[in-house]
C-alpha cells in the first residue's frame, strides 16, 4: 500500500472514476429523473470523458496539476449543478494540494477538507439537505479522524464513511436543489450526487488498496 499520492496515482484514479461513472451511467440518470432534470449520468460521463482526455493529452507532474486540469474540464463541459459542484471541490482541492510532488495523508486531510468547503459555499448547502455536500462532509470528517493511521487507512474511512451517508441520507427530506422542489415527495429517493460522490471515494480507496 502507497503512503503518498502522486500526480499519476491521481491520474490513474479519475480514470477509474470516469470508467465506474460509464458503467454506472444509467442509473445515476434514472435516479436524477425521480428527483431532478435527469442528466447528471450523462453529464458526468461526459464531463469525466472529456477530464480523462485531457490528462492523457497534457500530463501533469503534481497532484494539484491533475486536480486543476479536471476541475476546470468539469466546469467547461458539464451543464447543471454537477458540474459546478465537483468542479469547484477540484479546483479547492488543487488550491489545497499545491505544488506538492505527492500527497501524503496530512495534505489528503487539507485536500478534502476545502474541496468539501467548495461545495457547501458553491452549492450553498449545509449538513442535512440532502446533497452530495452530506456524502464529502461525511468522508472529510472519517478522514481527518483516521489522518493518524496513515494514507491507506484514510482513505478507507472516507470510502465507507461516503458509502454509509449516502445510504443514511435516503429517508430524508431534500432541502436544497431540484430535488427539494418535490417537498415529502423527495423523501425515499436516493440523491444522484451522493452516489456519484460514493462511487468517487470507492475509487480512491481502490487504488489504496491495490
Amino acid at each position: 500500500m502507497a503512503d503518498r499520492l502522486s500526480a499519476t496515482d491521481l491520474t490513474a484514479v479519475f480514470a477509474d472514476f470516469q470508467r465506474a461513472v460509464e458503467r454506472d451511467r444509467d442509473l445515476l440518470t434514472e435516479l436524477d429523473t425521480a428527483v431532478g432534470d435527469g442528466d447528471h449520468g450523462t453529464n458526468l460521463d461526459r464531463g469525466m470523458r472529456a477530464a480523462v482526455e485531457a490528462l492523457a493529452a497534457i500530463p501533469q507532474d503534481t497532484p494539484g496539476g491533475v486536480f486543476n486540469l479536471v476541475g476546470r474540464r468539469l466546469v467547461s463541459t458539464v451543464g447543471g449543478a454537477s458540474g459546478a459542484l465537483y468542479g469547484t471541490a477540484f479546483l479547492r482541492a488543487a488550491r489545497a494540494a499545491g505544488a506538492a510532488e505527492a500527497l501524503d495523508a496530512a495534505t489528503c486531510t487539507a485536500v478534502l477538507r476545502d474541496a468539501t468547503t467548495g461545495i457547501a459555499e458553491r452549492g450553498k448547502c449545509a449538513t442535512g439537505d440532502k446533497t452530495m455536500y452530506d456524502v464529502w462532509m461525511a468522508a472529510s470528517t472519517a478522514a481527518a479522524a483516521a489522518a493518524g493511521d496513515g494514507l491507506p487507512a484514510l482513505l478507507a474511512a472516507a470510502s465507507t464513511a461516503a458509502g454509509a451517508a449516502e445510504q443514511e441520507m435516503v429517508p430524508w427530506q431534500a432541502r436544497r436543489g431540484r430535488a427539494s422542489y418535490l417537498g415529502e415527495r423527495s423523501k425515499d429517493h436516493r440523491d444522484p450526487g451522493a452516489v456519484s460522490s460514493r462511487l468517487l471515494f470507492g475509487c480512491f480507496a481502490a487504488w489504496a488498496d491495490a
